[in-house]
């Protein structure tokens, strides 16, 4: 990137190259102290109950005074979601072959978006381009590494697994607990005839409606994606002999172990790049002024 390139600003502050107001009110405002309540309002209300009005007044400030830090709701909004669904779980990474590692990573995801629903009404507008939302990526990739398959189609299969969280992550949202499950099968068993809807009224009696006791209805979908994936697999050529010692290698417990420790190292790697990214932008404006 060239000097002359300028980074939005939602986007340098999740790389942590914007430097923040070394003066502020009273010094106890800070980028993170935003969006920590930010998404404490986004949990209580929903995506629309904030604003700079909302964050500000819950921190004991003016809406003016965050633009110093935050210029934009924009910008908010994506460090709120870069906060929200942190990293993916290493249980994904350790997982023992690509498709429980998978399934570990969209558990993850829905996970994410159980606790935080208001994730779900962000739009998806390109390609992730802050930290968090890259590890998520990168994570996919790695699980699906020793398939054999070029990034194109593992990148695709990430896209794929997270559709299907995203969509139980909706229905659940707005199915309304099992009260309101209750209630609508309660309804259909009132209205739905064998006469006029003969599959449905076949389907209620099977019990096929009611709330679910254990497990997740939501799996069946999960599982005929990563089944279409195998198939897919199958009609490939055979994994080159490179990436067969490597995925047995992944099997081993030694080598699982120094992969993990790799990992931890390359997290505090990023975080050190990143504090001295910031220190050294401080020091340039320090300088410039």
């Amino acid at each position: 990137m060239n000097d002359e390139t300028e980074l939005p600003r939602g986007v340098a502050l999740a790389w942590g190259v914007s430097a923040t107001p070394q003066r502020g009110p009273k010094r106890e405002m800070s980028v993170e102290r935003i969006v920590d309540a930010a998404v404490a309002i986004a949990d209580e209300g929903g995506l629309s109950a904030v604003s700079m009005s909302s964050v500000a007044s819950s921190l004991g400030f003016t809406p003016m005074s965050l633009y110093r830090y935050v210029t934009a709701k924009d910008d908010l909004v994506l460090l709120m979601q870069e906060q929200a669904i942190g990293v993916p779980p290493e249980s994904a990474l350790e997982a023992e072959d690509w498709r429980s590692g998978i399934e570990q990573w969209a558990a993850g995801l829905s996970d994410v978006f159980e606790r935080h629903p208001w994730v779900l009404d962000i739009p998806i507008d390109g390609t992730p381009t802050t930290p968090n939302n890259l590890a998520w990526l990168d994570a996919a990739l790695t699980v699906l590494a020793t398939t054999g398959l070029s990034a194109d189609d593992r990148i695709s299969i990430a896209l794929a697994v997270e559709a299907q969280a995203r969509w139980r992550g909706v229905v659940v949202r707005t199915a309304g607990g099992d009260d309101s499950a209750l209630t609508d099968v309660a309804i259909l068993r009132e209205f739905v005839t064998a006469e006029e809807f003969p599959q449905i009224a076949a389907a209620l009696a099977e019990g096929a409606f009611d709330p679910q006791e254990g497990g997740d209805p939501f799996a069946f979908g999960l599982e005929r994606v990563l089944d279409g994936v195998d198939h897919f697999l199958a009609g490939k050529s055979a994994p080159t002999p490179d990436l067969v010692p490597q995925d047995l290698a992944l099997r081993d417990p030694k080598v699982k172990e120094a992969t993990k420790a790799r990992r931890e190292v390359e997290k505090q790697l990023r975080e050190a790049r990143k504090r001295e990214r910031e220190t050294l932008k401080n020091a340039r404006e320090r300088l410039a002024r």
